[in-house]
């Protein structure tokens, strides 16, 4: 049996669910969209015990003893799992490596789990002393939500990336051979990917990353069966490490539009591809202050520093305009036409924001944004939330979530409305299935739904 983990509030009406480790627990009366891609069915059950979905689907025989909690037109999905994201980076608006701590790490992975992602994936910058131990306390269930990353990763002297953080959460190796010993000690530490930064970041650092190193790193870590994720921004270098062999491109292309060659080379080796598009919406957008930013559900995952700054004239009027924004807003635009080029194609899309990397990347917040951004790429509603679900989870190698089917893990969403039509309403987060236990959402629903 899994460890029990008691729900934190009275859900709803729910009491705490201390029992649902052994009691089947029957959401009933609800729209599934089961991650899959497919057309949602309607009217649907699904039943979960220990942590695991038993059945899901219309008229399913309900077990025995079954706690059962009526839904009544609301939709259930799987868990939001996150394929690029940063822990223990920040607090408030000030970053640094004090801040990497298991307390602080922990009160961020609630912050998603509110939001709906179950599953967060830490892309660099990680402290082995307390990120290993937190991930494997995150895969037994005892933290908010379940925890997957790169440990340091692998960064240029005087380059990428441009972050204050301690010597034990980022490599940067001078030579080939300083490189692979950097990856043997990641993959002993079991990391699960390695993450290079290749990039000069619009030309503000004075080197890339040396193109010898990007081949030893990429095959030290193919040797030691480790993927490895690239941090690029132009075609160039995407097609740099492309050839050099890098598994997962952990940002969009943002300077020119992908040509066919190397769209057809990303979906001929099965090179996933994470777009990252809320990264450069959040560059401006709370400068810009579009609607969006005063949705009582993004308010809510604002800290009271964040607030403030981002509601002071000055900081909105430094932040409006430049040479900063408006490199932010075309990369954006750009990133846009090349998502749905790709997905058109068939390319292997993942699912990420770059969310707690700094300050206005807020956790959990970034991930709807990024659904809305998707969608407004020509995604369909329904195709963005496969790619937010089961294509994230398989980017992980991860068959156990990412859909709602019997034997798969009870990671559920639960929101009010019907994101597969509107992709706002996956913003109207009623509660968050894991392990056994709910979590409400950031926000209180508009309406109470029955109690069970």
């Amino acid at each position: 049996m899994k460890p029990v983990i008691l729900a934190t509030t009275l859900l709803l009406g729910l009491p705490a669910l201390v029992e649902a480790q052994t009691v089947p627990v029957a959401l009933t009366h609800v729209r599934i969209i089961d991650g899959t891609g497919a057309a949602p069915i309607e009217d649907g059950t699904v039943v979960m015990q220990d942590g695991v979905i038993v059945t899901a689907g219309r008229d399913v025989p309900l077990p025995p003893h079954a706690r059962i909690i009526d839904r009544s037109g609301m939709t259930v999905l799987p868990g939001l799992v996150s394929d690029h994201s940063h822990v223990g980076q920040l607090e408030g608006v000030r970053t640094g490596p004090q801040f990497y701590t298991a307390d602080k790490i922990t009160s961020e992975l609630a912050q998603y789990r509110r939001y709906g992602v179950t599953t967060v994936t830490a892309l660099g910058n990680n402290a082995p002393k307390v990120f290993d131990p937190m991930r494997k306390d995150a895969h037994l269930g005892l933290l908010p939500a379940d925890l997957f990353g790169v440990d340091q990763g692998i960064g240029v002297p005087k380059g990428a990336p441009p972050v204050n953080v301690a010597p034990d959460q980022l490599f940067r190796p001078h030579t080939p051979e300083q490189a692979r010993r950097n990856v043997d000690v990641m993959a002993d530490e079991g990391t699960d990917l390695v993450k290079i930064w290749v990039d000069d970041f619009d030309r503000s650092l004075p080197v890339k990353m040396d193109p010898a190193i990007i081949d030893a790193v990429v095959d030290e870590a193919h040797k030691k069966h480790l993927r490895v994720a690239a941090h690029i921004h132009d075609l160039d270098d995407a097609q740099r490490v492309v050839a050099s062999g890098v598994d997962i491109l952990a940002h969009g292309v943002r300077d020119k539009p992908v040509p066919p060659s190397f769209v057809q080379t990303l979906k001929e080796k099965g090179i996933w591809y994470i777009p990252t598009l809320q990264l450069d919406e959040a560059t401006t957008a709370w400068a810009d202050q579009p609607a969006w930013v005063r949705a009582p559900y993004v308010v809510a995952g604002l800290s009271a520093p964040l607030r403030q700054q981002i509601n002071t004239p000055a900081w909105r009027k430094e932040n409006a305009t430049g040479a900063k924004a408006e490199f932010a807003r075309k990369s954006l635009a750009m990133n846009l036409q090349n998502l749905k080029t790709l997905w058109d194609a068939g390319v292997n899309i993942g699912f990420g924001t770059d969310s707690g990397a700094t300050p206005l990347r807020v956790p959990g917040v970034a991930e709807h944004r990024e659904l809305a951004l998707m969608v407004s790429a020509g995604l369909p509603p329904l195709q963005a939330l496969h790619v937010a679900t089961q294509q994230a989870a398989l980017l992980l190698n991860l068959h156990d979530r990412g859909v709602i089917a019997a034997g798969k893990r009870a990671d559920l969403l639960v929101v009010a409305g019907n994101p597969a039509k509107t992709i706002a309403d996956a913003d109207r987060v009623v509660e968050t299935w894991e392990n056994g236990n709910a979590v409400a959402g950031p926000v209180a629903p508009t309406s109470t739904p029955p109690s069970p």
